[in-house]
């Protein structure tokens, strides 16, 4: 079956969808992006995209930082990606990737005079990384980008190389993942997901002035957590070490999606296997973006009529 994308203006075949090899983006990491999820609901013969709306508010946010013109407004993105998805025909879970691009074909890393581009990218997608069992991750080596370099609070190309070299020293190191610090020493995020914290029954994050990205599946955790289990989350400053000393850990994000951590250097947190707050979590918010519970549906944007 020929797949398609959907490149500025036009749903083009994948294989078709190209750019020189000058483009500025290419060249220079110009690109902001998001990351979607879509879930196959079995019951309901259903694909939802969970959250669309809010990644795209966040892409027009994020290209604002970057001198970049959104296309289209946030209904108009929704839309053409829904006839995107229904086109592909997928009836299983699927990511989405759009990406606003500088297109100029120039060499020189300057943001003006230089015409943005676009184009939504979508594939089956299954877990981010297949560790049930739980993750076991190290403390980086490498410091997060701050606000006043490459602000992670966007979701910027070239940032992801700073994410890159994270991932790569903590694979190489034998780790799943790494945990990363900013250059006063404190406790930022994943090498590309949010971190929350377990300590005595609440949630624990970095907030979202201390350089990380304002994740959107962050926020479903806050809010699924407050209304459903009852648990408060505190967003504070968070030291090294209080990471060897809490009762759980895990990971959130899109791809992600909500992954246990079990050990950090060489630690094992808390009991060393996935904890009963995580664990209830990650049921409920399966639950949740597969359209399952009646008060987050409006989360959940139908694909198929």
């Amino acid at each position: 079956m020929t797949e398609y994308y959907f490149m500025n203006g036009e749903y083009v075949e994948a294989s078709k969808a190209v750019i020189p090899v000058r483009t500025h983006a290419f060249l220079y990491g110009t690109s902001v992006f998001e990351g979607i999820r879509a879930y196959w609901n079995t019951d309901e013969k259903q694909l939802y995209a969970f959250r669309a709306p809010e990644h795209y508010d966040r892409i027009i946010r994020s290209g604002k930082i970057m001198h970049m013109q959104s296309p289209y407004t946030t209904q108009e993105y929704c839309d053409i990606t829904k006839k995107l998805l229904a086109k592909n025909n997928y009836k299983e879970d699927t990511y989405i990737r759009p990406t606003l691009y500088k297109k100029a074909q120039r060499v020189g890393p300057g943001l003006h005079d230089n015409e943005d581009g676009l184009i939504i990218m979508t594939n089956k997608m299954g877990a981010y990384i297949d560790k049930p069992e739980g993750l076991k991750v190290c403390v980086s080596n490498w410091r997060r980008n701050s606000d006043n370099a490459i602000p992670p609070r966007a979701k910027i190309g070239g940032s992801y190389a700073n994410t890159a070299l994270i991932k790569a020293d903590a694979h190489y190191s034998g780790f799943d993942d790494a945990i990363v610090l900013d250059e006063q020493g404190l406790v930022t995020e994943g090498s590309a997901m949010n971190l929350f914290l377990v300590q005595n029954g609440k949630l624990v994050t970095t907030p979202v002035s201390d350089n990380i990205l304002v994740g959107i599946t962050r926020n479903t955790v806050i809010e699924i957590a407050h209304d459903i289990m009852g648990l408060e989350t505190i967003e504070r400053p968070i030291s090294r070490t209080e990471l060897y000393i809490s009762d759980e850990a895990f990971y959130c994000g899109t791809g992600a999606q909500i992954l246990p951590v079990t050990n950090i250097d060489h630690r094992n947190i808390g009991e060393g296997t996935i904890g009963p707050v995580t664990k209830e979590l990650q049921k409920i918010y399966y639950d949740v973006v597969q359209g399952k519970v009646p008060k987050y549906k409006k989360w959940c944007m139908p694909v198929y009529d």
